[in-house]
């Protein structure tokens, strides 16, 4: 897995991801993260955005759900089932209707920063909410639906298959157990990258200083000889 050995660009972050993650790993076999993954975690960590509340960040592209504690470190890294709509927007009323109800062009997982933390459903227990007004939470994938394959969509190599949901975060129920559910139990931050809308519009803060760091390492960048 590419975060594994990759530095985040701040002392805190690259102690962080070269924490062993064997355990935990559940990416398919090859599959990488993404640059923006790895800079946007350096980020939270460098700019203390999560506050020492631990923190996911969610890449819906790739099908990845990375989870940190509240000090950058690497809990933990699997597969991710997202919602079946591309796109990263919430509509108007949507925790309101069933999940029967919920039109096609709106079974999205938004993209955005979250504060969330454990509370009621009306259907399901105590869950793990993402975003409480848009009814995202992240929970053990199910097997209600068996024409679904949520279970082997999941274990799937590729994340071309893993957009099935209403908008809800599905991982195994191995995953949300032993890392998420532990790791969150007293609330967190959750980062889920857009689908379609430019990173800076999501995230703002971040692209700045993504472009500030870059403009800066080409002033330093060395001149080609002649």
């Amino acid at each position: 897995m590419a975060l594994a050995s990759a530095g985040f660009g701040v002392a805190g972050a690259e102690e962080a991801a070269a924490q062993p993650v064997a355990a935990v790993d559940q990416l398919p076999r090859g599959q990488d993260v993404s640059a923006t993954v790895i800079e946007l975690a350096g980020w939270v960590v460098a700019t203390r955005d999560n506050q020492g509340y631990p923190f996911a960040v969610i890449d819906k592209a790739a099908a990845q759900i990375l989870v940190f504690d509240g000090d950058g470190k690497l809990r933990g890294a699997a597969p991710g089932l997202f919602g079946s709509a591309v796109g990263d927007h919430t509509a108007p009323g949507i925790a309101g209707l069933a999940l029967r109800e919920i039109p096609g062009r709106d079974r999205t997982t938004p993209a955005g920063r979250f504060v969330g933390g454990f509370g009621p459903s009306i259907d399901a227990g105590r869950v793990l909410w993402v975003d409480y007004d848009s009814a995202v939470s992240i929970h053990p994938t199910a097997t209600g639906v068996p024409a679904e394959r949520r279970v082997e969509r999941l274990a799937s190599p590729t994340p071309d298959d893993n957009r099935i949901s209403h908008g809800c975060i599905n991982v195994s129920p191995k995953f949300y157990e032993r890392i998420v559910s532990p790791t969150f139990e007293r609330g967190g931050v959750f980062y889920i990258l857009p689908d379609e809308a430019p990173i800076a519009e999501i995230f703002p803060e971040f692209a700045q200083s993504r472009a500030t760091t870059q403009r800066d390492d080409g002033k330093h960048a060395q001149p080609a000889s002649q």
